[in-house]
């Protein structure tokens, strides 16, 4: 039997979904076209979810821990890269970030778009299908900022020597605010809406200015003056900038996720099937935790918001199902990386909760704490609950998968990195990819091929210290998931070959079947020259990251 003569069959029947009441679907709403959820968590490491990390989890997530228990847990996935933009680019696209111009670091504060606009995404795929869609949070993907040179150096804070840790805030010069009447008077262009999404609603980047919401293309208000000096202590706001009267951290969240579940009830009643993109937040910094949370872990206030995050799914997931919409509907969750590692983590190691897991590593490295990421997958009546699989996937296949979902085939020049998870989801256990890339911030590459993990750099390409000796690294994560052997110098052919292969997959433009594409730019090599290593990119200060 075929999946879309399966997915036909059940379009009329009465699913469950647990936890939801018994709904009837109505004959005219076919389950060849479920709606599709995917819930983006910012900074949530593979060990913060207790479900993926029961012996060394100290942090309820009840609500995640319910969805993995109602669908299915990939244990080996990953993002591309340990830091945001770049992933955000490859989930949405399929494909890798480093074959754009973002080589290393991620988008800047009002950068450009990433997303080329004929570009293919999750968004304008499932348009082409009849989805409604939406983008609801973070975008950190570019815009085109309606704002000259000269207008653009009021945006980034006070001058030097007027925002300092002994004022409460300090006020914009009368340029600056009428540089900014301006530039937010206008609408934004390059964003969401024109990459997919028919409709936006989020704050870009939380941590950055402009300190106010974006709905589709226009701030809801003008920022009149600077953030104060309270939002930038530790794990709060990191660069200074334009911001609304009264704007308030703690209320990001969750406006995110009430604006998510008003979407959610709204498209349940229209005819069309639709797709929600809810990039959160959380639990990155500004670790601004609302009071009913503070304190309820037990262990510091990065985990308080791990536990708000958890909630704040829920509460999502909750809207869905009262909807009526749950049994046909896909959800999928993950995050963008690995737990950063300024929030806190040896405090939470020495309290036995390990934000990794078993991993060696954090946010921004190549080794696995970077971008081994949580993975959940629940579509009732296609995936069986309480399934958990091994098989190594990439945030790169959600493309392909829905594409394969829908009947459609991609074109050549769409999705080149991503393959479909759709017979992992029917209860399929091969291979459906043998190879993937994750980089380091930095740029530096590491390559899976099966089992083993090639590290083209001394040590983790990113935040974390440790490694040296050999250019190269080479584990056999199958035996060692803790990266502490590295095997390079005892398996010379393994290490030519998988380099070899890695130019392969650099050089045709794709790591999937199909024609060779070009990549946007020349893409570095690594190992990088001792003379060169510098040029491979510079990880952010602690002010600047996202």
């Amino acid at each position: 039997m075929t999946l879309r003569i399966f997915l036909l069959r059940f379009s009329a029947a009465f699913l469950w979904v647990p936890g939801a009441a018994s709904v009837p679907l109505a004959a005219e709403v076919s389950r060849a076209r479920p709606n599709i959820i995917v819930i983006l968590a910012d900074d949530l490491g593979y060990g913060d979810v207790r479900s993926f990390n029961p012996e060394r989890g100290k942090i309820p997530t009840p609500h995640l821990d319910r969805l993995a228990a109602q669908g299915m847990r990939f244990m080996d996935a990953h993002s591309s890269s340990g830091v945001c933009s770049p992933s955000r680019y490859t989930l949405l696209t399929g494909r890798y970030h480093w074959r754009t111009r973002l080589q290393s670091g991620i988008v800047g504060v009002f950068g450009p778009p990433l997303i080329a606009p004929d570009r293919l995404t999750l968004g304008s795929l499932a348009q082409q299908h009849g989805y409604r869609t939406a983008a609801i949070g973070k975008w950190h993907l570019g815009w085109d900022w309606p704002m000259t040179a000269a207008q653009r150096v009021w945006l980034q804070g006070p001058p030097k020597g007027k925002f300092n840790d002994d004022e409460a805030t300090a006020l914009p010069e009368p340029a600056a605010i009428a540089a900014w009447r301006e530039i937010f008077s206008q609408p934004i262009l390059g964003g969401p809406t024109t990459r997919g999404f028919h409709q936006y609603f989020g704050t870009d980047v939380p941590n950055w200015p402009p300190f106010c919401f974006i709905e589709n293309d226009r701030t809801i208000g003008i920022p009149s003056e600077f953030l104060p000096v309270a939002n930038f202590k530790t794990n709060l706001a990191s660069l200074p900038g334009p911001a609304l009267a009264d704007w308030k951290l703690e209320n990001i969240l969750p406006t995110l996720r009430d604006r998510a579940a008003e979407f959610i009830r709204d498209a349940a009643r229209r005819p069309e099937p639709f797709l929600l993109y809810l990039p959160l937040t959380s639990p990155h910094t500004p670790l601004s935790v609302n009071a009913e949370w503070r304190g309820k872990s037990g262990l510091s206030v990065y985990a308080d918001f791990v536990m708000e995050t958890d909630a704040a799914v829920g509460r999502v997931l909750g809207a869905l199902e009262e909807s009526g919409a749950a049994a046909n509907t896909l959800v999928v969750f993950t995050s963008d990386n690995g737990c950063a590692p300024y929030i806190g983590v040896v405090d939470l190691e020495a309290q036995g909760h390990f934000p990794s897991g078993p991993l060696r590593g954090y946010k921004a490295d190549a080794w696995e704490g970077g971008h081994r990421v949580p993975f959940i997958v629940r579509w009732p009546g296609i995936v069986s609950p309480g399934r958990t699989s091994t098989q190594l996937v990439a945030q790169a296949d959600l493309l392909a998968t829905i594409a394969d979902i829908l009947g459609f085939k991609l074109p050549a020049n769409a999705g080149e990195d991503s393959f479909s998870l759709l017979p992992l989801f029917q209860g399929k256990d091969q291979p459906v990819r043998d190879q993937a890339i994750s980089c380091a911030i930095t740029g530096v590459p590491s390559l899976r091929q099966g089992p083993w993990k090639l590290l083209l750099a001394p040590g983790s390409g990113g935040w974390s210290k440790g490694g040296g000796g050999n250019p190269v690294q080479l584990y056999d994560l199958q035996a060692d998931i803790g990266e502490t052997r590295n095997l390079a110098t005892a398996e010379p052919e393994r290490v030519a070959k998988m380099q070899t292969l890695l130019e392969k997959l650099i050089s045709e433009g794709r790591s999937t079947p199909g024609a060779a594409q070009k990549n946007d730019t020349e893409v570095k090599r690594y190992p990088a020259k001792a003379a060169g290593a510098t040029k491979a990119g510079t990880a952010l200060p602690a002010k600047a990251r996202s």
